[in-house]
């Protein structure tokens, strides 16, 4: 591979063979998240759930009656296609949504006992994703300390 033809006779430059794809932040972000979600679906299995669900399901839990839009965010998804991940729940009979008397375009969602009930089962799942994640890392990066002692400096 290198530099090659492009539409248009235009050629492009060859990439620096310097460039390690493999360790770069982008790429090594992506596959924590992969292993991340595998971790959550392995160890939550039995429940059928994805680590969104879970996370509006543990929110609700602390935040009762939250809006659709806050709650979104306060899980960092997607307010537009967040109804469809609260539907599923709601479907599942986990949570129950209602308009807000003061403003009815607003949807202010609750947990329901059933939802309670299988959230808080999976926060030892949750718990447990957890540990497997970062046993590999040394106590030193995973509490974030400097073994130097220069942060911050």
């Amino acid at each position: 591979m290198g530099a090659g033809p492009l539409l248009g006779g235009a050629t492009l430059a060859p990439m620096a063979k310097s460039f390690d794809f493999h360790n770069t932040p982008g790429h090594l972000v992506r596959r924590a998240h992969q292993r991340t979600v595998a971790l959550f679906m392995e160890e939550t299995a039995g429940f059928d759930v994805t680590p969104v669900q879970f996370a509006i399901l543990h929110e609700l839990l602390a935040q009762p009656g939250e809006d659709q839009v806050t709650l979104a965010a306060r899980v960092a998804f997607d307010a537009a296609t967040s109804g469809s991940v609260i539907g599923r729940l709601e479907k599942r009979g986990w949570i129950r949504r209602e308009p807000d008397t003061r403003d009815r375009r607003r949807k202010l969602l609750w947990i329901t006992p059933e939802g309670e009930v299988a959230a808080l089962q999976m926060r030892d799942a949750a718990q447990r994703v957890q540990e497997r994640l970062t046993a590999p890392l040394s106590k030193v990066v995973y509490n974030h300390q400097d073994p130097a002692g220069t942060s911050g400096a």
